[in-house]
């Protein structure tokens, strides 16, 4: 398992996701819904400071996951934050403005999608709230995309290194 990313920090207690929740501002599609709430006063960089800086300490985005009983039993629910937290660390972390709290909820689909559209819906979303960021060509997480968890390869694997056969192709 890979060590957290240092530019993400989690939302861990209730009133921050009711926090995100409350600014209305989301963008909703077949394999999740993101919620976003611009950073408060506490959590941003002094006033002479660049908006793109964090605070000292403070990481530039944090991310909530979460995922109610109607998207399925514990296992469901477990596989679908999975497949949220990869396509969140491929595409929030290289794409999404900073400064910014990000909650993505589970739906019903979010275990089952296909993986490219499951990175497409939320590359979707940033692009709807304005959030997304061109990132320079030459960068290697652009290339994670087609390759995400219980992404089905052409060989039939899942691609995850579970299911025995060769993962590739």
């Amino acid at each position: 398992m890979a060590a957290p990313d240092p530019r993400v920090g989690r939302l861990k207690r209730r009133p921050e996701f009711l926090a995100v929740a409350g600014t209305r501002r989301k963008h909703v599609a077949p394999g999740l819904i993101l919620q976003v709430r611009r950073h408060d006063e506490r959590q941003r960089p002094a006033p002479g400071e660049p908006p793109q800086r964090p605070a000292p300490g403070e990481p530039p985005i944090r991310l909530g996951l979460t995922a109610s009983r109607k998207v399925g039993n514990a296992v469901v629910r477990n596989r679908a934050r999975r497949r949220l937290r990869e396509a969140a660390r491929q595409i929030l972390t290289a794409h999404a403005a900073p400064g910014h709290d990000f909650v993505l909820v589970a739906r019903a689909a979010t275990a089952e999608r296909p993986w490219t559209e499951l990175v497409g819906d939320l590359i979707a979303a940033l692009k709807r709230l304005g959030l997304w960021r061109d990132v320079s060509k030459g960068d290697a997480s652009r290339n994670e995309v087609n390759g995400g968890p219980n992404a089905v390869t052409s060989n039939g694997g899942t691609g995850n290194g579970s299911g025995g056969g060769e993962v590739g192709a």
